[in-house]
């Protein structure tokens, strides 16, 4: 299956950032469960979308290469990252993928620019103060994480995985710990990461108007199962 498609479900503004190429087509089983999705897309973010143990997870770790398919293939913008007929694995640190889970791993002994710069670029990426005036970090920098709020440190994970200069960013329901007050202005960044940098997203979600907000395409998963693909006007609730 192979879409192209806005949020509202006409063609998409390529002024604003190219749609980039996913190829999901594998399949996982952990234990009793399986996903195994059975997608071709273009698209500049696309939502995993579904309740709590429906996959989207999984899909997302995959990608990372955090977890190995027993059969099928991945590939993000032309390049193959696995591909079980050719034996094909690549490895996490050469994935060029920058990943956010759900539970923002950062560092509570380090300032802010010390956690964003700790791990040297695998290649060239965005510099600090380019994510500084982007994120809205310019203030933070000299301070600790451990007395960020949970929207800032949100910011700082992002800047960590951006300063790598990924393929693709993967985002783990990003607004989970954020207060309504703060989603909008990560939503508003997430979308100049998306148009701006040119970095396309996967975004786990379980709200629709998020989904809505950020994707010009959505993956509705149940059991590990793709139960509706497309556009997010046209197949979210």
């Amino acid at each position: 299956m192979a879409v192209e498609a806005s949020p509202g479900g006409g063609p998409l503004d390529l002024a604003r950032g190219r749609p980039a190429r996913f190829e999901l087509r594998f399949s996982l089983t952990q234990g009793a469960f399986t996903v195994a999705p059975d997608l071709e897309i273009a698209a500049r973010a696309v939502a995993l979308f579904g309740p709590s143990g429906s996959g989207k997870t999984s899909i997302l770790e995959a990608i990372a290469g955090l977890r190995t398919p027993q059969h099928g293939r991945i590939a993000v913008r032309g390049r193959v990252l696995s591909d079980t007929a050719t034996h094909t694995n690549v490895r996490v640190r050469d994935r060029h993928v920058g990943y956010v889970p759900q539970d923002v791993l950062l560092f509570p002994h380090l300032d802010v620019k010390k956690n964003i710069t700790y791990a040297r670029p695998r290649r060239p990426g965005v510099d600090v103060p380019d994510l500084d005036h982007l994120l809205g970090l310019t203030t933070l920098m000299d301070r600790k994480v451990a007395g960020l709020s949970g929207g800032e440190r949100q910011r700082v994970a992002l800047a960590r995985a951006l300063y790598s200069g990924p393929d693709v960013l993967l985002l783990d329901e990003p607004l989970a710990a954020v207060d309504l007050a703060r989603r909008r202005l990560i939503l508003d960044t997430l979308i100049a990461i998306r148009d701006d940098l040119q970095v396309p997203l996967v975004y786990v979600t379980h709200s629709p108007e998020e989904a809505r907000a950020i994707a010009d395409y959505a993956i509705v998963l149940d059991d590990g199962q793709v139960v509706a693909a497309g556009a997010p006007v046209d197949v979210l609730p």
